[in-house]
C-alpha cells in the first residue's frame, strides 16, 4: 500500500546573537500518512550543523549497512548574505532528506524522528535517543514530555541550545527572514501487507 511522506526545507532565517555571531537555520515541515510517524504534521527549525549531526548518527546506528547520501559540502566561504549559496545549500539539505526518507531502516531510527519532529537540541536528542531522559522519544515528538518534565527555564535552554560544528553561533536572540524560493518533495513508500491507509491529521 502506498504511503506518502512530504517534506519541505524552506524559510531560511539568519539567527543573530550579536554583531559577530550569526548562522542560518531552516524550517523543516513534514506531512505524512506513514505508519512510521505517530505525528502526521510537524514543523521544526534546524541548522546545517544539526544535519551534520544527524548524518553521523544515522551512519553509526545503521552499522554501515546502507550508503547514506551526502550533505551539501561545508563551504569555508559561505556567506549569510549570498542568496545563491543559501539556496544551493537549502536544496542540498532537501535532497538529503528526500533520500533518507526512502529507507525503511532509517525510518525506524529514533534520532531521525527527534530531528524532524522535536524541538530538542543536539545534546538532548542524543540523551533522549539513548534513554537518558525522563521523557521518551514519543513524548519529545508530541511535545508533552518537555512541558511535563521541565521548568520554563529548562525548556528555554533546550530550545536555544545548538551544535557548534558549523559556523560560530550562540543562543539566538534575533531572527531575520530571507526571501528565497522554497522547495518541496514527496516520498512515496510501499508497505506490503498494510490494508488501511492512515489519514493525515
Amino acid at each position: 500500500m502506498q504511503q506518502t511522506i512530504s517534506v519541505w526545507v524552506r524559510d531560511p532565517r539568519i539567527q543573530k546573537n550579536d554583531f559577530w555571531h550569526a548562522y542560518i537555520d531552516y524550517e523543516i515541515s513534514l506531512h505524512t500518512d506513514s505508519v512510521c510517524f505517530t505525528k502526521k504534521i510537524s514543523s521544526v527549525r534546524r541548522r546545517y550543523s544539526e544535519f551534520v549531526w544527524l548524518r553521523q548518527k544515522l551512519e553509526a546506528n545503521s552499522l554501515l549497512m546502507i550508503n547514506l547520501p551526502a550533505l551539501p559540502p561545508k563551504n569555508p566561504f559561505f556567506s549569510l548574505n549570498n542568496a545563491r549559496q543559501i539556496t544551493e545549500r537549502m536544496k542540498g539539505l532537501q535532497r538529503f532528506l528526500e533520500l533518507i526518507l526512502q529507507s525503511p531502516l532509517i525510518l525506524s531510527d529514533s534520532c531521525l524522528h527527534l530531528f524532524l519532529q522535536s524541538q530538542l537540541s543536539v545534546a538532548k536528542m542524543e540523551a533522549c535517543a539513548a534513554g537518558r531522559t525522563r521523557y521518551s522519544v514519543a513524548q519529545a515528538v508530541q511535545g508533552c514530555g518537555l512541558r511535563r518534565f521541565h521548568s520554563n527555564e529548562d525548556l528555554h535552554k533546550d530550545m536555544s541550545s545548538s551544535c557548534d560544528c558549523d559556523s560560530d553561533s550562540s543562543e539566538s536572540v534575533e531572527s531575520e527572514p530571507l526571501l528565497l524560493n522554497t522547495s518541496r518533495s514527496t516520498v512515496l513508500l510501499q508497505y506490503p501487507g498494510l490494508e488501511k491507509e492512515d489519514t493525515v491529521n
